[in-house]
């Protein structure tokens, strides 16, 4: 039993090939910290930096990935992007041994879940970024994840930034990919 993970930028279609694919899925931003937590990441808006690894829990995620890979069953947190905290925890069971975790900060655990053998495939999905920041941005405005002006400014902001987001990804030893090539390879 293994893991197969999603990195890859907001936007970049991780949640939507995950639900394609019909696996159970770890949602890895369920591991976000909660707001009022003490030191907190800021950005230069003024506000929490949510794309900043300090904002999330890796070692709860790894956690997960452990006891999911181990026993076929997990208690994880449910976490709401729009009040900023963890609401509740549900239980993710994967019945035959596949499952995705999915999330921004994907690339954080590549590593330690490679070093503990827990991992299938690491997979970095990738688009041409004004298709991602679109993407997001629709997505974003419809959940009500932020105010719209937030959400604008971090998108401008993202976007400039996702060749280096998936630089890393690669780094940490993740295949930089479409969502149809990986959906390819997956169901093949």
């Amino acid at each position: 039993m293994g893991v197969v993970i999603f990195a890859g930028p907001s936007g970049s279609g991780k949640s939507h090939l995950a639900a394609r694919l019909g696996w159970p899925v770890l949602r890895l931003d369920d591991f976000y910290r909660d707001i009022d937590e003490p030191d907190m990441p800021r950005s230069s808006l003024g506000i929490v930096d949510w794309d900043d690894a300090r904002s999330w829990s890796a070692v709860d995620a790894v956690g997960a990935i452990a006891e999911l890979c181990a026993s076929g069953t997990a208690d994880v947190p449910v976490y709401d992007i729009a009040t900023s905290r963890r609401t509740g925890t549900q239980t993710l069971v994967v019945p035959d041994g596949r499952f995705i975790a999915e999330g921004l900060f994907a690339p954080v655990i590549v590593d330690a879940c490679r070093e503990a053998g827990l991992l299938d495939a690491a997979i970095c999905l990738r688009r041409h970024r004004v298709v991602t920041f679109f993407l997001r941005l629709a997505r974003d405005l419809k959940e009500g994840r932020k105010a719209p002006w937030v959400l604008v400014r971090r998108g401008v902001r993202l976007m400039q930034d996702e060749p280096r987001i998936v630089a890393e990804a690669v780094a940490h030893g993740c295949d930089a990919m479409t969502p149809g090539e990986a959906r390819a390879m997956l169901t093949s």
